[in-house]
């Protein structure tokens, strides 16, 4: 399967906490930090739901 990287590039203050939350299940604490998931369906709609606050990187 393959892979992404996902960069936090907004803050998640002022957001609601289901998007809070998101962020924090794909392993994004902080702003500019950047992960690694595989690019599964379940991984992908969790991107789209904060697509506003993470930058896609295609691997």
């Amino acid at each position: 399967m393959a892979k992404i990287k996902l960069k936090q590039v907004r803050s998640a203050i002022n957001r609601p906490a289901r998007q809070k939350k998101t962020l924090q299940a794909l392993g994004l604490r902080k702003l500019n930090q950047v992960v690694e998931h595989e690019a599964t369906p379940q991984v992908l709609g969790m991107v789209a739901k904060v697509s506003h606050m993470v930058e896609v990187i295609e691997k």
